[in-house]
């Protein structure tokens, strides 16, 4: 058994390959890749889970189409820097256990694996989904899923993301604040799942391009 496991993981590996070369940079909050200059996300893999992130479940064992054995401990392929401070509990909890008070908003989004893997949206290279390839991207690492995950994201969360672009129209409309996390938690908390917190730079930017 413990030589299967270890020979599926160098399949799973396979197409991912590191450049430690490729380090990301922050300028006023917004997080940089020189390889891919319009993947702006202003929050570290770190901070989507230490703010309090998919109810503490993203981590936990899943049983992937992809794979004949279950995966599990993934999340420790990476820095334990990452996760100082965090519950195990915050990050590996059973998915019908989902608990949104661990999230920042108070409020529960998103759906199941499985309807993720009959979208069609989860990859072979990333099993768990989009939050995966960030931490491997975030880490160097690069791999033909690139292009599209980063579609995704700035489909979504970009600058011209609709979630993004959703939460500033709602904001404008109940006549709030960038920061008044009471408005559309739902969506704040979405967008954290994608590595974006509305800022007040990104938001009257936003409400200028619309007075042109």
């Amino acid at each position: 058994m413990g030589k299967q496991t270890k020979k599926k993981k160098k399949r799973y590996n396979k197409t991912k390959k590191m450049n430690k070369k490729i380090k990301p940079r922050r300028k006023n909050g917004i997080i940089f890749f020189s390889d891919y200059p319009d993947f702006t996300p202003n929050l570290t893999p770190r901070q989507m889970f230490k703010m309090g992130s998919f109810g503490g479940t993203y981590w936990r064992p899943i049983k992937s189409k992809y794979f004949k054995t279950d995966l599990k401990n993934q999340h420790k392929d990476y820095p334990k820097s990452w996760w100082k401070g965090i519950p195990e509990e915050h990050l590996t909890k059973p998915f019908n256990k989902y608990d949104k008070e661990i999230n920042k908003y108070g409020v529960k989004v998103g759906t199941t694996l499985q309807f993720w893997e009959k979208k069609n949206w989860i990859q072979k290279t990333h099993p768990y989904g989009w939050v995966q390839w960030y931490c491997d991207f975030y880490m160097g690492k690069r791999s033909k899923d690139d292009e599209y995950q980063i579609g995704r994201w700035k489909g979504l969360a970009g600058p011209n993301g609709r979630f993004r672009k959703w939460l500033v129209t709602i904001i404008k409309k109940k006549k709030g604040k960038w920061n008044d996390y009471d408005i559309s938690p739902a969506i704040r908390q979405t967008l954290q799942h994608w590595g974006y917190q509305l800022k007040k730079m990104d938001y009257d930017n936003e409400i200028r391009s619309r007075r042109k």
